[in-house]
């Protein structure tokens, strides 16, 4: 538990110091207006995967790529594809991925507290009823899931793949530089927010010996909610939720920064209509269930990993929100 709190308050504080508290960063970047979250999170990804490739030459931690999630529709990767355009609508209703809505809770952003009703809500319809539906597709059409690497699908040599995917990073990097307009509630560029969250990875690299991601708290709430609703015992479980105090010390990270460098909520936030907020919550928790992982599981840590399934999900969030965005906002 120490680990998850540990890792939990990088997390926080790096996704403060990155300006994610605030909805508009995330509108913004849907609408193509602003690139500072796509800067991040390529300077995450580059600096996570430098890290995990350190790690595990050391020998401290070796972690398979993550599986794909099969749903029986159709091929291996329909439920990335499914999951990651549902997650995508529902970051794009929200203002928010699994990640930085802990950082707007510890705001008191009246927004965030819908989202999460709705992520809740989201993680108690899978694990009640969308789970065993997509389980029992999956065992009709006898498919499995597949733990794939990108350098395996391009038949590369894996070093060479990550020196490709480090290009990638700073090539997007270099040529959205001058589209990138913080807002005032934004200090750091998105090269050094993104080296924060890399720094945050490290501390879960070395404390957990995983690598970080959010959405899970939402099926772990779900199930505990279902498991209340039955009668079970909460002390006797509580050890399974990992999670949630993860994501609770998030959301303190978060808290702490902000009292500490009250200039990173400077101005006022984007508030979100709280029917959208809630719609987006429920769609962001089903489509991470749905595919495997969200914006930090699959896209910082998966692509790290050099996931297909994760490059994958997260070419359908993004394709899928900027859908969206424009329709709404």
């Amino acid at each position: 538990m120490t680990a998850a709190v540990a890792s939990g308050l990088a997390f926080g504080a790096a996704m403060t110091a990155a300006g994610f508290h605030d909805p508009s960063l995330v509108v913004a970047q849907m609408k193509f207006q602003d690139w500072h979250m796509a800067r991040v999170f390529m300077a995450a990804t580059a600096s996570s995967a430098v890290i995990y490739a350190i790690a595990e030459k050391l020998g401290y931690i070796k972690l398979p790529p993550k599986s794909s999630s099969p749903m029986g529709l159709f091929g291996r990767y329909d439920g990335n594809f499914l999951g990651g355009a549902l997650l995508g609508a529902g970051v794009a209703l929200s203002g928010a991925c699994p990640g930085s809505l802990y950082t707007q809770l510890a705001t008191g952003l009246r927004s965030g507290f819908y989202t999460l009703g709705g992520a809740v809500a989201g993680g108690i319809a899978w694990n009640g009823i969308l789970g065993g539906v997509v389980r029992r597709w999956r065992h009709e059409a006898n498919v499995s899931p597949e733990p794939r690497a990108v350098h395996e699908q391009l038949r590369l040599s894996r070093t060479t793949t990550l020196l490709l995917l480090e290009a990638v990073c700073l090539a997007v990097m270099a040529l959205t530089a001058r589209h990138a307009r913080p807002s005032a509630n934004v200090k750091p560029t998105g090269a050094v927010a993104g080296l924060l969250i890399g720094f945050a990875q490290l501390v879960s690299v070395v404390t957990r010996r995983a690598m970080l991601g959010a959405s899970g708290a939402f099926q772990e709430a779900g199930r505990l909610f279902l498991e209340l609703a039955g009668g079970s015992h909460l002390n006797a479980k509580f050890g399974r939720y990992q999670d949630l105090v993860f994501a609770s010390s998030v959301a303190a990270g978060a808290w702490g920064t902000l009292q500490a460098v009250p200039a990173l909520a400077a101005g006022p936030m984007l508030e979100l209509p709280p029917l959208l907020a809630t719609v987006g919550g429920v769609l962001m928790a089903i489509g991470a269930a749905m595919a495997g992982g969200c914006t930090s599981g699959h896209g910082i840590s998966g692509m790290s990993l050099l996931s297909t399934s994760s490059f994958i999900t997260i070419v359908s969030m993004f394709a899928a929100g900027a859908m969206v965005t424009p329709l709404v906002y």
